[in-house]
């Protein structure tokens, strides 16, 4: 049987960082409310002319730019912040990139989720076409009203995979587990570009996808709580995941140990929430840290508000640590440039979408930007010609 899987994975984030020290001074409250409370120190923050098509295309190019172009017939852009009701945020990138036509392009939604349902149908399409290479990119800006309580669970982020049998990371084993419920847990409506959440019915939520798709995932045939060594988690904050983990370690009656999770957190400590990417970046950061994952079998639980819960298992490859970014991520969170809450405020206040013709300035270091809207379509360009 032909392995299939992630073949390489790429991360990118937003120009900007808030530091949440900063937020907590400007409200008032203990800095642990933030770092120990929700588990986060920082998140990323997009500069004028970035979004999910310049994030997306920047870690998309960094697979490209290791593995060519050739074999990859499927692009999938799983994003919940999406900049057209009707064009595909990946046919925006499959310009930027300069992919053959011969190329189908789609975007996915359901909220947090849809990066793992891309990788579910990049896994079908190589098997059925196993010369075949998939890219998919999950890209995302989490944005909340200021001065809620979701307001420091914020962020900004893309991660890239490239999908292909015989993969360098990890093979994804056959078995999944799934969940879904109808709740209205979080969502955001069309005429709204920042979300509505319930807070407490979000963490319930969450934690009865995961054990529900534990349970399911056991009933698929799929391996004992002792044969993973290790999990990763969607992050809408660090303690959300905890508090999903420590449940279904009770509900399968073994020991908690937060180290399973812990490498996982690295990034996305930084980053902030990144929805459909924020999974994919915690993947990430296991592989860069833990040197010892040879073989291993690892879970990654996704979710997606509203709700729809998965979890899957893979196998790392021997020789991952010869084709992990070991340094880049940490690269890229080291050089964002610090923003004072007064100066991230007047960005939050200015990133709702428009179809009103706006030239965007030039701020971002990354190789794609969004220029601004012309004609009532928008403009992307790289920023080296």
């Amino acid at each position: 049987m032909t392995r299939i899987g992630i073949h390489d994975l790429a991360v990118a984030t937003g120009h900007h960082v808030l530091e949440l020290d900063d937020l907590a001074e400007r409200l008032g409250v203990d800095p642990a409310k933030y770092h120990v409370g929700i588990g986060q120190d920082a998140f990323s923050v997009p500069a004028p002319d970035e979004d999910i098509v310049t994030m997306g295309a920047a870690a998309a190019k960094e697979i490209i730019d290791r593995h060519g172009a050739e074999g990859i017939r499927t692009v999938l852009f799983a994003t919940e912040s999406g900049v057209d009701q009707s064009k595909a945020a990946g046919v925006f990138v499959h310009g930027l990139l300069g992919l053959p036509q011969n190329v189908r392009v789609v975007e996915l939604k359901q909220a947090c989720y849809g990066g793992t349902a891309a990788v579910q149908l990049a896994l079908g399409i190589v098997a059925r076409a196993p010369r075949e290479r998939v890219l998919v990119i999950a890209a995302d800006v989490a944005r909340y009203d200021v001065d809620t309580a979701a307001e420091p669970t914020q962020g900004a982020g893309a991660a890239a995979m490239l999908i292909a049998a015989d993969p360098d990371l990890i093979e994804i084993e056959p078995a999944a587990g799934v969940f879904t419920a109808d709740v209205d847990d979080f969502w955001r409506p069309n005429d709204r570009s920042t979300a509505l959440v319930d807070g407490r019915l979000s963490v319930s939520a969450y934690v009865d996808a995961f054990v529900g798709a534990w349970d399911d995932l056991a009933a698929q045939g799929g391996p004992a709580y002792e044969d993973i060594v290790r999990f990763v988690h969607h992050q809408p904050f660090t303690k959300m995941a905890l508090k999903a983990h420590r449940k279904l370690t009770q509900h399968v009656g073994v020991p908690f140990d937060e180290s399973e999770l812990a490498l996982g957190f690295t990034y996305n400590k930084q980053t902030g929430n990144t929805y459909t990417a924020s999974l994919w970046i915690g993947l990430a950061a296991l592989l860069d840290l833990d040197d010892d994952l040879a073989g291993e079998r690892i879970g990654l639980f996704s979710y997606g508000s509203g709700s729809v819960g998965e979890l899957i298992t893979g196998i790392v490859q021997p020789a991952y640590r010869e084709h992990r970014r070991e340094g880049r991520v940490r690269e890229l969170l080291a050089a964002r440039v610090p923003l004072s809450v007064d100066a991230y405020r007047e960005l939050h206040a200015a990133g709702a979408a428009t179809s009103e013709d706006v030239e965007r300035p030039r701020v971002t270091a990354a190789p794609y930007r969004f220029a601004g809207v012309r004609g009532g379509a928008r403009r992307y360009e790289a920023t080296q010609r």
